[in-house]
Parts: structure tokens; sequence; C-alpha cells
């Protein structure tokens, strides 16, 4: 058998295209995973949720020094009653 000694004409064009096609395809993949850390990482989710947790907490605290003035106001006329002059 013979050996070939030709080699196969490579086109310059074809090279270019594939070159381009592998780059956009890997900055669209680049892109994605910074935009997914972005959003898994994101300021803004930790920041809603201790704003939210906050607000909770101010009204629960609110709602019970209202609830503990109540009841001490219903059971001071019954506690105690000042004769009348």
């Amino acid at each position: 058998m013979k050996a070939r000694i030709r080699r196969h004409a490579k086109d310059e064009t074809s090279l270019v295209s594939m070159g381009e096609s592998i780059g956009s395809t890997l900055g669209a993949i680049a892109g994605r995973a910074h935009a997914v850390q972005k959003a898994l990482s994101g300021r803004r989710v930790s920041h809603t949720v201790k704003r939210y947790g906050r607000k909770l907490v101010k009204k629960s605290k609110t709602a019970q020094r209202k609830n503990s003035r109540r009841g001490s106001r219903r059971a001071t006329p019954f506690a105690k009653r000042t004769p009348r002059r």
C-alpha cells in the first residue's frame, strides 16, 4: 500500500465559523451561569427576608403590648375599689 502524502485542504471560512459558534455558545453558558449565581446569592432576596422578618417581630411586639395593657385595664377595677366620698 502506498502512504498518503497529500494533506486535506482545510477551508478557512469553515474554521472561522466553527470558532465563532463555539465562542458564542461558551459566552451564552457563562452568561447563564452568572445570572444563576447572582439570583441565588443575590442581596435582594436576603434583604427582603430580613425586612419582612423585622416587620413580623415589630408587629408581634406591638400586639403583645396591646394585649398586656388590655388585661391590666380589665383587672384593675375589680382588684381594688376606692371608696367614694
